[in-house]
């Protein structure tokens, strides 16, 4: 007991009995390295206890009545008149307490760090993991259905998709051309400024890009660059990040989207800019479509300068490459949203 240093070979006055059956004694006290040593008035010794298991039966009382930790018969009374014992008895009880270990407290501070790390994970990793595995399993039917339900929110900005029946064949020839599927592409009066995409596949045009190209390469290069945004933004899990938690939850658990959800993200569409894409992928686009860049360069940037690398690398220059669309199917096209 280090801490004790200062109450070596200390001595007190006490009464001491061995058992509730026997007389008190009057007994001397002293404290040694490690126990309290009970000696008779000849300095004969009746008890030692343990410095470490000294129990006291009526703290703040006087006398202090003192008991070997687990047997409570045996007792120790000290008055008024050894507070110095007193304090020093006292003293080691403090200590012994300070250094038992309190598996209570290491309860409450696992619980508390367990708690912590659930706490973090349900406020920074189980929404972006929620909104994940959403998106993954979300089968290509539904995200059609969400895809269509978008675009009934838009055409209430937009207004309806053009749709003249003479030119709704070459709008379905140019779909499946570059997207594999007839029915990919809508062609809108208004709303998007050139492009954007749905959940489901569905590829929106602003009318300016069928009536004011001569050339159907240049429809066909916004179309692709278009795709190729598609690729490396999927509308789905934009559309779980601007609508939160809750809207992913309702669509996991019920396979709907709230009304607010698709409505809040149909007008945040349409305000956006469209996302810079990716030269070398978008490159790769028209070689795998076997569409012309040079055209589309040119729409972009009169002058060439910011669309150099796309007019240099044109996969079909120095080709004589097959039309994207016939001549009667362009012309009709082009007359889709009518006068």
């Amino acid at each position: 007991m280090t801490a004790l240093q200062e109450y070596i070979r200390l001595e007190a006055a006490g009464l001491w009995r061995a058992s509730p059956e026997d007389q008190r004694r009057d007994v001397i006290v002293s404290i040694g390295d490690a126990s309290l040593t009970i000696s008779d008035t000849r300095d004969q010794a009746l008890a030692h206890w343990s410095l470490a298991a000294i129990a006291r039966a009526n703290k703040g009382n006087s006398p202090a009545i003192y008991y070997p930790d687990g047997s409570p018969g045996e007792t120790l009374e000290l008055g008024e008149d050894e507070l110095e014992m007193i304090a020093a008895i006292d003293k080691v009880r403090r200590v012994v307490e300070s250094r038992r270990p309190k598996p209570g407290r290491l309860r409450l501070y696992v619980f508390g760090g367990v708690s912590s790390v659930l706490l973090s994970l349900g406020v920074f990793w189980l929404p972006g993991a929620l909104m994940r595995h959403t998106v993954k399993v979300v089968p290509p039917a539904k995200r059609a259905e969400i895809g269509d339900a978008l675009l009934g929110r838009i055409i209430r900005v937009s207004g309806q998709p053009c749709n003249d029946s003479a030119a709704r064949v070459g709008l379905q020839h140019l779909s499946e051309r570059l997207l594999g599927d007839a029915n990919l592409l809508v062609v809108l009066p208004g709303g998007v400024v050139d492009t954007a995409h749905l959940p489901g596949g569905k590829i929106l045009l602003n009318r300016a890009l069928v009536e004011d190209p001569e050339d159907p390469d240049v429809t066909a290069g916004y179309i692709l660059a278009e795709t190729v945004r598609q690729k490396r933004s999927d509308p789905l899990d934009d559309l779980l990040q601007h609508s939160g938690l809750v809207a992913s939850l309702r669509l996991l658990t019920s396979g709907s989207m709230p009304e607010k959800s698709l409505q809040s993200f149909a007008e945040w569409m349409l305000t956006q800019p469209p996302i810079p894409v990716d030269e070398t992928a978008l490159i790769d686009a028209f070689q795998k479509a076997g569409v012309r860049s040079r055209p589309y360069a040119y729409a972009v940037d009169v002058t060439g300068e910011q669309t150099l690398g796309l007019i240099e690398a044109d996969p079909l220059a120095s080709s004589d490459s097959g039309p994207v669309l016939s001549d009667g199917d362009w012309v009709r096209l082009q007359g889709i949203c009518g006068a």
